[in-house]
């Protein structure tokens, strides 16, 4: 059978395959690279729970990966498992806390993984209390902690802004 002019014309245009320009697709990619490496640093925010509210102050320095005491207006947790209830540490006399200690021997034993580890070979603890405990329970917090080895004990506080002088 015989074609047209006009078929034969249309079927030798309909050859031709469009060539896909990659360029400005990969400028985007690496764009989007970039970006999510600059803002995927290592910033982290202690998560506050409702029930603590922290002092306020003025900090130079960013918080570390630590263990994390949270002391509430009634219990006390050490990474997140509750331990002890602040009447119980008040009415003691002794400087060291049993469960606390018990705690975070627990916490320095069960390493898994390079974060956890770097956490246990750092031996800081970070306390993050609430403004109306009394400080003679969060003085003894502090002392179990540095009999257990953690010799580095921050205070967590909200930041507030630095005030310049004029």
């Amino acid at each position: 059978m015989k074609s047209s002019r006009r078929i034969r014309r249309m079927s030798r245009n309909r050859r031709a395959i469009p060539k896909l320009n990659l360029t400005s697709l990969m400028d985007v990619f690496t764009i989007l690279v970039f970006f999510l490496l600059v803002n995927s640093a290592t910033t982290e925010v202690l998560q506050q729970p409702k029930q603590i509210t922290l002092p306020d102050s003025i900090v130079e320095a960013k918080p570390r990966e630590t263990v994390v005491i949270f002391v509430g207006t009634e219990d006390v947790l050490v990474q997140g498992v509750p331990v002890a209830r602040i009447a119980d540490i008040a009415a003691t006399n002794s400087e060291r806390i049993e469960p606390i200690s018990v705690r975070l021997a627990e916490l320095a034993g069960n390493v898994i993984g390079l974060s956890t580890k770097a956490v246990a070979e750092s031996q800081e603890v970070t306390v993050l209390a609430d403004k109306t405990v009394p400080f003679n329970v969060i003085k003894k917090i502090m002392a179990t902690c540095t009999g257990e080895g953690y010799t580095r004990v921050s205070l967590a506080v909200m930041q507030k802004a630095t005030q310049t002088t004029s």
